[in-house]
């Protein structure tokens, strides 16, 4: 298939990525001081299978661990390690060759804490890569792999709905309209400080005469 680009066209496909972890049992490690269990992962919106456009994703580990770089080129789009620490992870997408497409960096900081009453802890973020005027092959993958959307409200295992988007809006919203309430505020207080600024010159002008 031709890899010319589709022109006008716009193709956003969120994807969804963080880390879940739980408390190991102690000396589950034997000569280890790792307190965790973790696994961290890149998927479609609504656990949808990114293969077909995701060539492979590179997780750059902290610099202590064996081989930071870890490589996964199937799917599930995900790295299982053990760990005390928290830290920030690197996680680089490659698009299959077909597409055109620049690899898309992402970070993600490691959490391990606080956890739930069973010892577990799951966070994660949301990314909307946008690809502009896509190639035709790419194209027709997202024709053929059309992602299912937000879903009317969240869940456990998936905080990313439409509900939430309008609640994120709102909150948005209000935040935007105290700052305006504070900007009105302190224009008021600049006025009358500007303006008992200008009568105190008038005062020492006519003292000087």
């Amino acid at each position: 298939m031709s890899n010319k680009r589709t022109k006008g066209v716009t193709v956003i496909r969120p994807i969804v990525y963080g880390n879940i972890a739980t408390l190991l049992p102690q000396k589950k490690i034997p000569d280890s001081d790792h307190t965790h269990k973790w696994t961290v992962s890149v998927k479609g919106l609504n656990n949808e299978d990114i293969s077909s456009f995701v060539k492979k994703v590179t997780f750059k580990l902290h610099e202590t661990y064996a081989n930071p770089q870890r490589v996964v080129e199937h799917p599930p789009f995900e790295l299982t390690e053990t760990g005390w620490g928290e830290f920030e992870l690197t996680i680089k997408l490659q698009f299959v060759p077909e597409s055109g497409e620049k690899p898309v960096m992402l970070y993600h900081n490691l959490r391990l804490h606080p956890y739930e009453e069973d010892g577990s802890i799951s966070t994660a973020n949301k990314n909307k890569p946008v690809f502009t005027d896509p190639t035709e092959y790419l194209y027709q993958i997202f024709l053929q792999n059309p992602s299912t959307g937000l879903q009317p409200r969240s869940t456990p295992n998936n905080p990313y709905s439409v509900q939430a988007e309008i609640d994120e809006i709102r909150k948005i919203e209000e935040a935007t309209k105290k700052v305006q309430e504070q900007l009105v505020i302190y224009k008021d207080k600049l006025e009358k400080t500007t303006k008992e600024l200008d009568e105190v010159k008038v005062e020492l002008e006519r003292v000087k005469k």
